[in-house]
């Protein structure tokens, strides 16, 4: 989505405030407050000095393209970056062992695109293989009625601190992992494709990360009859959130999904179980008594072993062992030699009689 006026907004009973450029690109992560600009584009304006916080909204300026040469647009088309060109993005932190370490800057300083979802940030640290990040010049928060605005204030669902019990609540999978690019994605949506296949309603949801459309994409096109994730939350990313926040975004999102009239609710948890949200997470009472059951993707048979053991220790019950290892005959073989858990390549979870027997217990 494009965002392209006819003329800049004027503006004359704000402030310090400034009009708004005539054509903006938005992203996937701030695809409601673009839905709801769309609408009534005049009420915007730019305000070019505050500090920003978690989630507020911001125009900048492409002035170097390294790292992310594309941005991903409100439909989850990557679009190219061309210098100059006008982005909506979110301010947000963002935790990638395979790419950038980012925090919210103190000010709208010149800072960096982050992640391709449409992420701005402050980049400190960076993965050797890694390019430099891709620079943006901020020119002011996105503003209406005398406030910034933030995606929470457009979001699709709330995210209360106290969360409701469910009085029907369906069969609950979280998928968890070594680390990043360990699998969980393409097992939740080879997951979801085999119970779909054997005649279940499936919803699915990823409830940690970094805001970005691709695994939403995927698990809508495994066959999920619902696909939520933290954005519709109004959420950025959830690197860095108050633990409170955390454990009620995982209730909700489970609490929405199971509201569909889904047989079964899957959710990804982002990131490694070492990693500091998802580590205190997975030992939460209350998560745990909305989780039936865990799938593990592990890189190799030791990360398995290692995974599955801390899961359990933790109180978890873990039914499956797949990712990317399975990728490997002796990989797979390795694992299956020292694990009490199945072990299944991620595909085969596509075949309905695996994927429902595994479940069975």
């Amino acid at each position: 989505m494009t965002i392209a006026l006819e003329r800049p907004v004027t503006i004359s009973h704000h402030q310090h405030a400034v009009p708004l450029p005539p054509r903006i690109q938005a992203s996937y992560t701030t695809r409601l407050v673009a839905a709801g600009f769309e609408k009534r584009p005049s009420a915007f304006y730019l305000v070019p000095e505050a500090k920003p916080q978690v989630g507020d909204v911001v125009i900048a300026k492409v002035t170097r393209i390294s790292s992310h040469k594309r941005i991903e647009t409100p439909e989850s088309r990557k679009a190219v970056l061309f210098e100059g060109a006008l982005v909506m993005l979110a301010y947000g932190n963002r935790y990638a062992a395979d790419q950038f370490l980012a925090h919210v800057p103190a000010d709208l300083s010149p800072c960096h695109l982050v992640a391709a979802g449409g992420i701005a940030g402050v980049v400190t640290e960076i993965h050797d293989d890694m390019e430099e990040p891709t620079e943006i010049e901020p020119l002011g928060l996105l503003a209406t009625k005398g406030k910034v605005v933030n995606l929470r204030d457009f979001a699709a669902h709330a995210n209360p601190l106290k969360t409701q019990e469910t009085t029907r609540r369906p069969q609950v999978i979280a998928v968890l992992g070594t680390s990043m690019n360990s699998g969980k994605s393409t097992t939740l949506a080879c997951l979801v494709n085999g119970l779909s296949a054997a005649g279940q309603r499936v919803a699915a949801g990823k409830i940690t990360g970094t805001g970005a459309g691709n695994d939403r994409m995927l698990y809508h096109d495994a066959g999920a009859a619902q696909v939520i994730d933290f954005t519709d939350f109004g959420y950025p990313t959830t690197f860095k959130l108050n633990f409170a926040e955390i454990r009620a975004l995982s209730l909700n999102m489970i609490n929405v999904l199971a509201a569909s009239g889904s047989d079964t609710v899957i959710v990804e948890i982002a990131d490694g179980i070492y990693q500091g949200e998802t580590a205190r997470l997975l030992r939460d009472s209350s998560f745990q008594d909305s989780v039936d059951h865990v799938v593990f993707a592990a890189v190799d048979a030791l990360g398995a072993h290692a995974g599955v053991q801390e899961l359990q220790a933790a109180g978890l019950n873990v039914a499956v062992a797949s990712g990317v290892m399975t990728a490997s005959p002796l990989a797979t073989a390795e694992a299956a030699a020292v694990l009490e858990v199945p072990v299944v390549p991620t595909f085969d979870l596509t075949k309905p009689e695996v994927s429902q027997q595994l479940l069975a217990s």
